[in-house]
C-alpha cells in the first residue's frame, strides 16, 4: 500500500505550550488496534503511519525537536478521542504539554463545548491511560489557560548512582506515563542555561543509555511503558512563603531531544519524587520553570497507590497558543521525503 504521506496533502493544526511545539493531525491512516496503547504499537510498524510522522518531523517540514500528536477514535466513549504522540525518533507513551495544547485545540473548535462555569473537561486516552485537559474560559469563552490531569504517578528509585564521563551522580527515577530520570544540575557544575545546551544533550543520552536495558528502566506493571524516556535536569530556585518549591528544569528525551517547556510528565514526574521525599505536600505547588522561562504550576489533587507503590494524582497548569495551520504536500520529484535531520 502506498505511503498516504506522499500522495495526499496533509494538513495539520500547529500549537505551542510554554515554547514546546504540538502539530495536530486529525486525517491520519486507519488503524485497527482496539486500544489506544496498542495502536501506538501498531503505528510503530505500520509504514504508512510511520512514514508520516517521519515526514512531518523531518527537515524541511519540521526539525530535530519537532513534537505533534495524530488524533484516534477513544478506548471508549468516556473519552472525547484518543491520540497518538510522536517526536522525529518515534512514539511516546505521554505527553503533558500536549495534552493541554490538545485542550485548548478541542475547546477552541468546538469539538468540545465549553463546559458550565467557564471549566471544560476535555477527556483523552493516551497510551499510558486516560488523562484529563482541563480547560479554564473567560466569560468571552476564549481560552484563559488549560491544566493537565495525569494518571497516577509514582516515584521508583532514588540515589541511584549513574557513571557518566563527567563523574558519578545520583539520579531518582519516577514513573509518570513515561519513565524518568531526574538528576541536579549542579551536580555537573551546571545552571540550566541555554548556553549548557550541548553538555546537558550528551549528559541527558549518557545516563539514558546507562538506566536503559537494566531493571530500573522496567515499568513496574506494563512492560510497553519500560526505558528511560528522559532526562531531567534540575536546578533548585528554592521555595515560595508557603513551602512551595520553585525549580528550573531542562528535559532531555528521546534521542537528545530537548523540551522547550517545563514538560508536562516530566513536571508529574518530579511531583512524585518531591511528593516522596517529603517536599511537595498537598496545599502547596511545584512551581517549574523552563530553560526559556516558561511556567507550569504542579499541585497534587490526591495521594493514592498505584502498581503497589505510593502515587499522587499530579495537575499541571499552563497554556498553549495556536501559531498556524499547514498544508503539506510533497513533490514527486522531491529526493528529500521524508526528509533529513540536521542539527
Amino acid at each position: 500500500m502506498p505511503n498516504p504521506a506522499l500522495s495526499e496533502p496533509i494538513r495539520t493544526t500547529d500549537y505551542h505550550t510554554a515554547g514546546e511545539p504540538f502539530r495536530i493531525v486529525t486525517e491520519t491512516p486507519p488503524l485497527s488496534a482496539p486500544t489506544v496503547a496498542d495502536k501506538r504499537l501498531e503505528a510503530m510498524a505500520d509504514p504508512a503511519v510511520d512514514g508520516l510522522r517521519r515526514l512531518l518531523c523531518s527537515e524541511p517540514r519540521g526539525h530535530a525537536d519537532m513534537y505533534g500528536g495524530f488524533i484516534t477514535a477513544p478506548d471508549d466513549p468516556g473519552a472525547h478521542f484518543g491520540v497518538l504522540f510522536w517526536h522525529a525518533d518515534g512514539f511516546s507513551t505521554a505527553c503533558g504539554h500536549g495534552t493541554i495544547a490538545l485542550g485548548t485545540w478541542a475547546v477552541e473548535t468546538g469539538r468540545v463545548p465549553v463546559g458550565a462555569g467557564g471549566t471544560t473537561d476535555v477527556v483523552i486516552d493516551v497510551p499510558s491511560g486516560r488523562v484529563t485537559a482541563r480547560v479554564s474560559t473567560d466569560a468571552e469563552g476564549r481560552v484563559a489557560s488549560a491544566a493537565f490531569v495525569n494518571v497516577p504517578s509514582v516515584h521508583l528509585h532514588s540515589g541511584v548512582e549513574v557513571h557518566t564521563g563527567a563523574g558519578t551522580v545520583p539520579v531518582s527515577i519516577s514513573s509518570s506515563g513515561a519513565l524518568y530520570a531526574s538528576v541536579d544540575a549542579t551536580a555537573f557544575g551546571l545552571l540550566v542555561v541555554p548556553e549548557n545546551l550541548p553538555e546537558s544533550i550528551a549528559l541527558g543520552r549518557e545516563i539514558k543509555a546507562a538506566l536503559d536495558g537494566t531493571e530500573l528502566a522496567q515499568h513496574p506493571e506494563d512492560a510497553r511503558l519500560s526505558g528511560i524516556y528522559g532526562v531531567i535536569f534540575v536546578e533548585h530556585l528554592g521555595f515560595e512563603d508557603d513551602g512551595s518549591p520553585v525549580q528550573r528544569n531542562v528535559t532531555v528525551f528521546a534521542d537528545g531531544q530537548v523540551d522547550r517547556s517545563p514538560c508536562g510528565s516530566g513536571t508529574a514526574a518530579r511531583m512524585a519524587t518531591l511528593a516522596a521525599e517529603g517536599v511537595l505536600r498537598p496545599g502547596t505547588r511545584l512551581v517549574h520553570e523552563s530553560i526559556v522561562g516558561t511556567r507550569f504550576v504542579g499541585r497534587i489533587l490526591e495521594q493514592t497507590h498505584a502498581h503497589g507503590l505510593p502515587a499522587i494524582v499530579p495537575e499541571v497548569t499552563g497554556s498553549a497558543h495556536r501559531t498556524g495551520e499547514h498544508t503539506f504536500t510533497v513533490d514527486p520529484a522531491d529526493p528529500l521525503v521524508p526528509g533529513f535531520t540536521l542539527r
